[in-house]
């Protein structure tokens, strides 16, 4: 039963440390930029404490039984990749990580369909049907295929901020009916946490095919079609770059147009100094030819990932403090 599982190895299975960030990534989407928006237009509405939780907490539960059912499939791959992390079959059993996942899983999208029945929310409940579907699929075939697997992956990491939106816009929608779209609420709200989902989408992905880079020996003899193995580590490594480069040209341009009062540059500096030296020195990493690059960059990568998270509290900062917002010069918080 899985009751019965051995709790560390099971928090390593799940990886709680990222479910902490996707819990906190949607809580800070949710309180320091969709809350002070609608309040600086002097909307009252929320989500409310319960269905906030059952939000972050069906995410949580999903992405835990993607996490289990990934390695249940992926034994094979980690006992030639990390012998001595393997868990599935050592530590837990075969059917025990299948209970596991099915218990995640199940209870992931019961939250989340009484969560879009509460709001009658279509939108919602179909994503809550088909991403654990992507996750499974993902995981038994989709991951051995080229680029596919890194797609749906970081597909699934841009929807992580964009559910508090979703939930958020379907309340708006019920208490102001079409009304809401006269204003330009709805749009500066997507425009913002649009922001954070693109660059969700952007780190995950590059670490998608940095964690290939990592897991090339396994991949190779199971032959799952990664870009390292098709193309070559080196290929790979371009590859990395080039999307590093990119990601970090097209921040500094967006925190260039993010017009903040008073003169202010802190956006800027906060890009510069929190992602773009910090993606330099990955850029270093990914450089030297030595087989520890890769698990050394993945971890840069997951450091990026939280600082560019923590802008949330900074816009938040910025708003308490009564500064006027805007990106591209469309649309501003007064």
């Amino acid at each position: 039963m899985v009751n019965h599982i051995n709790k560390q190895p099971m928090l390593r299975l799940i990886r709680y440390k990222n479910l902490i960030f996707t819990a906190l990534l949607q809580l800070l989407v949710y309180g320091c930029i969709i809350l002070p928006t609608l309040q600086s237009y002097q909307f009252d509405e929320s989500l409310g404490i319960v269905k906030l939780l059952t939000l972050v907490l069906s995410t949580v539960f999903i992405t835990a039984g993607g996490y289990v059912i990934n390695d249940y499939f992926d034994l094979k791959i980690d006992r030639i990749n990390r012998p001595d992390k393997v868990i599935v079959g050592t530590l837990i059993t075969k059917e025990q990580t299948m209970k596991l996942y099915q218990a995640l899983t199940i209870t992931g999208i019961a939250l989340g369909i009484y969560l879009a029945f509460s709001l009658k929310s279509i939108t919602l409940g179909f994503i809550y049907i088909v991403v654990p579907g992507m996750l499974w699929f993902y995981s038994s075939s989709y991951k051995r295929m080229l680029i596919v697997g890194n797609l749906i992956v970081a597909f699934c990491a841009a929807l992580v901020p964009l559910m508090p939106m979703l939930a958020m816009q379907q309340i708006l929608e019920t208490n102001w009916s079409s009304d809401i779209y006269n204003t330009p609420i709805i749009r500066e709200l997507y425009t913002f946490v649009g922001v954070i989902a693109i660059f969700a989408f952007l780190w995950t992905f590059i670490r998608e095919i940095i964690k290939d880079m990592q897991d090339v020996y396994g991949d190779r003899e199971l032959e799952c079609h990664t870009i390292p193995v098709v193309w070559g580590g080196k290929t790979a490594r371009i590859i990395v770059i080039a999307l590093i480069v990119i990601t970090c040209a097209l921040l500094i341009w967006l925190s260039t147009k993010a017009d903040i009062g008073h003169n202010t540059t802190l956006t800027l500096k906060y890009a510069v100094w929190g992602i773009v030296l910090p993606s330099v020195c990955l850029i270093g990493i990914l450089l030297k030819n030595d087989l520890s690059a890769p698990r050394n960059a993945s971890n840069l990568c997951k450091f990026i990932m939280l600082i560019g998270t923590c802008y949330c509290i900074v816009y938040n900062i910025m708003m308490a403090q009564g500064y006027d917002v805007t990106l591209f010069g469309l649309f501003k918080l007064a």
